[in-house]
């Protein structure tokens, strides 16, 4: 009998698993992120598609395990899982960090067959462009105003402590990650990149968001939204509207051998 990949049980989550899925998206939450944020995603999706959600360590049911410290170690980890996976026409869907981890594992996985058919990459600057943050080094007040300016993260939460003090950790680890990422110029992925971006976003702009059309040799499209960082709260229905007419490209894409 096959044994169980634990590795992906602690990674992967499906809220509602699809056997009979032709398709399949991936959703890359975003720094201090958990599954759960994309839990309305995957119930819009999972009647059409096989949707996995990344669940990463130091929050909600991993939160006493260790912290991943770069995106080049969450990519050594989340990559070899998702190539074990059975293979599907896969699209990558990523919010912030997770754009980056979505871009990067596409780049890891460029030369197999489980590399990704499209990337939607959402509320993140291009890999290549370059802004001084520091936001990881500041004291925890400091980290809530960040917060609270995103508007990620409802009040009641910010106000309760013993959930702060739980979800603190993880935080400051993704922005220490997101935060010293490098992306290198002129890497490219062959896939389409879609790139969506509120246009009020205080962490990117759009111009910033558009030079994501110079890491991919596929085609490229932009779509900026009335809002800021996390504008898909807001636009739901278009988002979901890109997701599906992604998925359904995607599935009628070459066969995979």
């Amino acid at each position: 009998m096959p044994q169980p990949d634990t590795d992906a049980d602690r990674w992967l989550r499906r809220f509602r698993p699809n056997a009979g899925a032709r398709v399949r998206l991936v959703c890359f939450p975003h720094a201090g992120g958990s599954a759960s944020f994309y839990h309305p995603v995957a119930m819009a999706h999972a009647a059409a598609a096989d949707i996995i959600v990344l669940q990463y360590p130091g929050r909600q049911e991993r939160r006493h395990e260790s912290q991943v410290g770069s995106v080049a170690a969450y990519v050594s980890r989340i990559a070899p899982i998702l190539e074990r996976e059975t293979l599907l026409p896969t699209v990558y869907f990523g919010h912030s960090m997770g754009a980056v981890l979505a871009f990067e594992t596409a780049l890891a996985l460029a030369d197999t067959p489980a590399a990704p058919q499209a990337i939607l990459a959402s509320g993140r600057r291009a890999p290549a462009t370059r802004r001084d943050e520091r936001v990881h080094l500041r004291d925890d007040e400091g980290m809530l105003a960040e917060l609270r300016q995103l508007n990620g993260t409802q009040a009641d939460l910010l106000g309760d402590e013993e959930i702060l003090r739980m979800a603190m950790p993880a935080l400051r680890n993704d922005y220490r990650v997101v935060e010293t990422y490098e992306g290198v110029p002129n890497t490219t992925v062959n896939c389409p990149i879609t790139v969506l971006v509120g246009d009020g976003d205080p962490k990117t702009t759009v111009a910033e968001a558009d030079r994501w059309r110079e890491h991919t040799t596929g085609s490229f499209r932009i779509r900026a939204f009335p809002g800021g960082h996390f504008y898909l709260t807001t636009h739901q229905a278009q988002v979901n509207a890109e997701l599906a007419s992604t998925l359904a490209a995607a599935s009628r894409g070459p066969a995979i051998k």
